[in-house]
């Protein structure tokens, strides 16, 4: 199958809505560190470029993954996938006895209910057609 130019847009639109999710989350994970006393990270460029990144890529991935495919297991998988690889990347970075367990489940729990925030925004796009599945005319 041939990559259109109409589908690198829709692509494009998948990875920008999840982007889009994927920076607010993160701000306002980063915002809730110091109301809950976890050793803030300094939102810096590095930071928020990390968050748009990671929600770009998991929405131009989850737009093939999902080809059509009611499977709620296929779409909770893509999820845990993407959040796994970036709290584990995140974690061993992290992994200094100053780090407290509940600010590394933190990181955990950021990571998922930010790819699942995107999920759901991506699975309505799709649903109205405001972003076309892999394969649809």
């Amino acid at each position: 199958m041939e990559i259109t130019a109409r589908e690198r847009l829709e692509s494009l639109k998948a990875g920008a809505l999840a982007a889009l999710v994927l920076g607010l989350t993160g701000g306002l994970s980063l915002t809730l560190q110091g109301v809950f006393r976890f050793p803030a990270e300094a939102p810096t460029l590095w930071s928020a470029a990390g968050f748009l990144l990671s929600g770009f890529l998991f929405g131009v991935t989850y737009r093939y993954i999902v080809r059509g495919d009611g499977n709620p297991h296929l779409r909770d998988g893509a999820v845990l996938a993407f959040a796994l690889v970036r709290s584990a990347g995140y974690l061993q970075a992290l992994a200094a006895p100053s780090h407290s367990g509940p600010f590394l489940a933190w990181i955990c729990l950021e990571s998922v209910l930010g790819f699942g925030a995107a999920r759901s925004l991506l699975d309505l796009a799709l649903n109205r057609r405001w972003v076309r599945g892999f394969g649809c005319d």
